[in-house]
């Protein structure tokens, strides 16, 4: 967020990614990987680690957060409070 004091970090953001409970339904993995998409290109391998959760948004499917699931939730998640998309350079 850009604002008259300079650029700070969207706390609701930072909130989304670090709560420390999965998904628990297709409403809350469509959102939560809206917002990882938008940081694909800081991610290594994100389409391989997404491939778990995008089976779950399709039609017709029942909602089942599997292991391999909460691994990619869990890989993904570490990987934005890890790197430096959060905090604002100066």
């Amino acid at each position: 967020m850009i604002s008259t004091d300079g650029i700070e970090v969207d706390e609701a953001k930072i909130n989304l990614i670090g709560n420390p409970f999965p998904p628990t339904c297709v409403k809350n993995i469509r959102s939560f990987t809206r917002h990882v998409e938008f940081y694909q290109r800081f991610i290594q391998n994100f389409s391989n680690i997404t491939k778990s959760l995008s089976s779950l948004l399709a039609k017709n499917v029942p909602f089942h957060f599997s292991k391999e699931c909460l691994e990619a939730f869990t890989k993904l998640r570490e990987a934005l409070i890890i790197a430096p998309i959060l905090h604002p350079s100066v």
